[in-house]
């Protein structure tokens, strides 16, 4: 009797019909890895402002940090000289390590979901070196004597940022087959090797400000108060204010531009949007940062592997890691050679490399 009531399946189905099972969404970033991204951040702090040629205890330092938060008052047991340590020379070199490390991180997850591509990053689209182009012109222009404020330094990076990203974007689009992630990544690559040409020929033919230009293109934090953290922070924080409010929308993105725009979505606008805010970025960190390499590729890949895919989590939790990545990263290149100082570049290059070629490898070739 229950089989002559049971309803015929349908045509082309075998079997009973399968159950709705309801999964988890996993779009946002989970609470867990937001306290575990600030918990690295604030232990990356704590040992970046600790360690050094003068050393620091450590819970001197994170109690001297609590005590200037509202509401608390600790004695951190620092002495007047160990504050001003902390205040004046250690603390603006690791903000201003966090402000870089998470913008290029950032920029870095950006691109991969603008391009669909997991190896998409400023270095290897020539938005790097058009901002390092734009601000050695800057350099050598106020080495010779024209008057500019160091607070345009920024500007002239954003330009050659724009500029180059452009010029990535036109070549990728010549001969048959149109634009696609593997032609554009191509084409950031003969575009980063044309304006590296042009900067080298640029210094050339300024070797009064060759040494400064050197310096900054090998990557440095060499802070002298907290100016360059100042210089950074509004172009940080528009970055980080448009790329992350518009995360959801590199979710659409991923599906393709027909189904975004049945969703509602206008993929070129959010496009040209979310590229020149990670441009922005960019450019800042460049500028007062130097070229820093393979930021953008690890952290992000690192934090899809822990968080999951969606980019809803993807940034918010690269602009933690990224951070104190950057922190580390500048520790481990102020001990190395003590007394002396490793250039940061060489030190995220030293892993980054290794992990570039680990995700060439388990990167499928369809993606590519």
């Amino acid at each position: 009797m229950g089989t002559a009531c049971r309803r015929p399946a349908p045509p082309g189905r075998r079997g009973p019909p399968r159950r709705l099972v309801k999964t988890r969404p996993r779009g946002r970033a989970r609470p867990r890895w937001i306290a575990a991204g600030l918990l690295v951040v604030g232990a990356a702090v704590v040992l970046g402002v600790a360690i050094g040629p003068v050393s620091l205890p450590p819970l001197g330092v994170a109690l001297e940090l609590l005590d200037r938060l509202p509401l608390v008052d600790i004695d951190s047991g620092l002495d007047e000289t160990q504050a001003n340590i902390v205040w004046l020379l250690r603390l603006p070199r690791v903000v201003l390590a966090l402000l870089v490390g998470g913008m290029l991180a950032l920029a870095g997850g950006c691109y991969q979901g603008v391009f669909r591509n997991p190896l998409a990053d400023p270095m290897l689209l020539g938005v790097a070196s058009g901002a390092g182009l734009g601000a050695t012109l800057f350099i050598t222009a106020r080495a010779a004597g024209f008057p500019a404020a160091q607070g345009v330094l920024p500007i002239a990076a954003f330009v050659g940022a724009v500029g180059a990203l452009l010029l990535t974007y036109l070549v990728g689009g010549v001969g048959k087959g149109g634009r696609n992630p593997t032609r554009l990544i191509l084409a950031g690559v003969a575009v980063t090797s044309f304006l590296s040409a042009v900067q080298t020929y640029v210094q050339q033919r300024n070797a009064e400000a060759i040494r400064q230009v050197y310096s900054w293109l090998l990557g440095r934090l060499a802070v002298s108060g907290w100016n360059d953290v100042l210089t950074v922070l509004p172009y940080v924080a528009v970055t980080a204010a448009i790329v992350l409010t518009l995360r959801r929308e590199l979710d659409v993105l991923t599906v393709g531009d027909d189904e975004a725009s049945g969703l509602g979505l206008h993929p070129q606008r959010s496009r040209y949007l979310l590229l020149a805010a990670a441009s922005l970025g960019t450019a800042a960190a460049v500028s007062v940062a130097g070229l820093i390499g393979f930021v953008g590729i690890i952290v992000p890949h690192i934090v899809r592997l822990l968080a999951g895919p969606s980019y809803r989590s993807i940034l918010p939790l690269s602009v933690l890691f990224g951070g104190a990545f950057l922190v580390l990263a500048d520790l481990l290149a102020r001990v190395a050679v003590a007394p002396g100082e490793l250039p940061i570049g060489v030190v995220t290059a030293f892993a980054g490399a290794p992990f570039f070629v680990l995700v060439m490898r388990t990167t499928r070739q369809e993606a590519l």
